[in-house]
């Protein structure tokens, strides 16, 4: 008997109007809920950009870097007072302390000099900036050095030493011959320390070089800056990095463009802001609600091997065509009345936002047949 009620039921179905039995399908393509920025953590001039619209980045790639402001030595020595660190802004520290940091030249002693003692020459009473002399204690001519008139003035004149050792605040002669002749001595100074070498600059920085006490040359990279302040002290220096894994939407700068701190790199639709986008008419509407399940197809798969499932996340309450672009009102004839609905789902790597799809909802009354047909065998 139970076989017989199970012969009938299953030929019910079968005459049954097909509406009732079929799925429901609509069609629809992958969309984005939005864009994600990435911004300029800092601001400069665009060096390069790695990327463009359509491409896919993941997590930690480079998209961009900002140029540098480069700052090097202008002289060879020691650094010494080393005030600044990475993430600090240049023009505070240098307010605080006079300069980023110093730099003790190698020509540590300075002479302040005038052409008082010098010899009854014309020519000895004018000296010229540049000159390289020779220097020699007045009292018994045993410490000796060679240095550089770099200062001159009416008749005084500031020598930097270049070599030798001296005692500070001994007095000496200073020659233009190194045999000093008395008939090349061109003044008299006094020896005193040569001023440390400030070194400044602008903006925030991103990369320090150099360590308190190294050992410098004129030219050597001391540290590299940004425009404005960084954010918590934090230099990540010159490259910015997607903090995202998805498809770049668009990019907003060029290379060689200037951008500010928090300026809009580009955009970044996110991997977890994929969703399918349909197209639901009215005499669809009772087929399909929010919270069902759906099966998802991509047309391009034809053996369906990435078919998946999705669930309805929202269908619009007002239809595509109640207003036009517009905003002016247009037909609303059952004909017209189309409503978008959207679809969540997990996106494997094979999916790519525009895709077109099929959105498939079982029928509810063939699922309850299904499930009575198994009860009854039972």
């Amino acid at each position: 008997m139970k076989k017989l009620l199970t012969l009938l039921l299953t030929l019910l179905l079968c005459l049954a109007p097909s509406v009732a039995l079929a799925d429901t399908s609509f069609d629809g393509s992958v969309v984005s809920t939005g864009a994600s920025a990435i911004t300029a953590p800092f601001g400069g001039v665009v060096a390069s950009l790695s990327v463009q619209a359509g491409d896919r980045v993941e997590v930690g790639d480079v998209v961009a870097t900002i140029e540098t402001t480069k700052v090097y030595a202008s002289t060879s020595g020691t650094v010494t007072g080393l005030f600044i660190q990475t993430g600090d802004n240049v023009e505070n520290v240098s307010t605080r302390y006079g300069a980023a940091l110093y730099i003790a030249p190698e020509n540590k002693y300075s002479i302040s000099a005038d052409i008082e003692k010098a010899y009854n020459d014309s020519a000895n009473k004018y000296v010229n900036i540049g000159e390289t002399v020779y220097i020699s204690c007045t009292s018994d001519g045993a410490h000796t050095a060679v240095g550089e008139i770099v200062a001159a003035e009416g008749t005084t004149y500031t020598v930097e030493t270049t070599s030798g050792e001296l005692m500070m605040e001994e007095t000496v002669n200073i020659y233009r011959s190194p045999e000093y002749t008395s008939s090349s001595r061109i003044g008299r100074g006094t020896v005193s320390r040569t001023a440390e070498i400030a070194v400044t600059g602008t903006g925030s920085v991103v990369a320090l070089h150099v360590s308190d006490g190294d050992p410098v040359e004129r030219g050597q990279l001391l540290f590299e800056t940004v425009t404005g302040d960084l954010d918590g002290l934090y230099a990540t220096g010159n490259e910015i990095v997607s903090e995202i894994s998805g498809v770049v939407a668009s990019v907003s700068v060029s290379a060689g463009g200037t951008v500010s701190k928090g300026d809009t790199i580009l955009s970044i639709y996110p991997d977890d802001s994929l969703e399918i986008e349909i197209d639901v008419e009215e005499y669809d509407l009772g087929a399909i609600a929010v919270g069902d399940d759906v099966r998802v197809s991509f047309n391009w798969d034809e053996d369906g091997a990435h078919d998946t499932e999705g669930n309805v996340r929202m269908i619009s309450y007002l239809s595509n065509a109640s207003t036009s672009a517009a905003g002016e009102e247009t037909s609303t004839s059952s004909s017209d009345a189309v409503y978008k609905g959207y679809v969540s789902f997990t996106p494997d790597e094979s999916v790519r936002l525009g895709m077109t799809v099929i959105v498939t909802v079982p029928d509810a009354e063939e699922a309850t047949a299904t499930e009575e047909a198994a009860e009854t065998t039972e």
